[in-house]
């Protein structure tokens, strides 16, 4: 059963074939050689680099137009930018108004049982963007 003739294998020319059989012989006695495979591996190893200095190059470009675009204008006037539940919004007003806040301070002004619980709120603000936190020794504080 044939399907479609422009789907069916047609040969080549022959005496394209034989040219490429040709210059692949040729080819193949020279990578025998020891010098062409050396200077074959020589010439990848500078593409390499080449390959990651382009790449760096874009990661930066990247990375600039991200810090660009996180310094976009915020949203339109009387519209909220971040929407938080009441708990989360009073934390950022405690931690603004203190200046800084560890999640001991956080658990005994919102009378958290653990720690971990404040700890995971001021994680996720700071994972939000709304908060940055830095570990002094073995405390972490969260900064507004």
């Amino acid at each position: 059963m044939k399907g479609n003739d422009d789907k069916e294998y047609k040969p080549i020319d022959s005496a394209f074939t034989k040219e490429v059989r040709s210059d692949l012989e040729t080819h193949m006695d020279k990578f025998k050689d020891p010098v062409v495979l050396g200077e074959l591996v020589y010439r990848l190893l500078e593409e390499r680099e080449n390959t990651n200095r382009l790449l760096k190059t874009l990661l930066q470009k990247l990375e600039s137009l991200e810090m660009k675009m996180g310094a976009v204008p915020a949203a339109p006037t009387g519209v909220a930018e971040t929407l938080l539940p009441e708990i989360d919004e009073q934390i950022m007003k405690f931690v603004k108004d203190t200046g800084k806040a560890t999640s001991e301070e956080v658990r005994a002004k919102f009378k958290y049982r653990g720690k971990n619980a404040a700890s995971a709120r001021l994680n996720r603000l700071c994972d939000m963007g709304l908060l940055r936190k830095q570990q002094v020794g073995k405390k972490v504080f969260f900064f507004p």
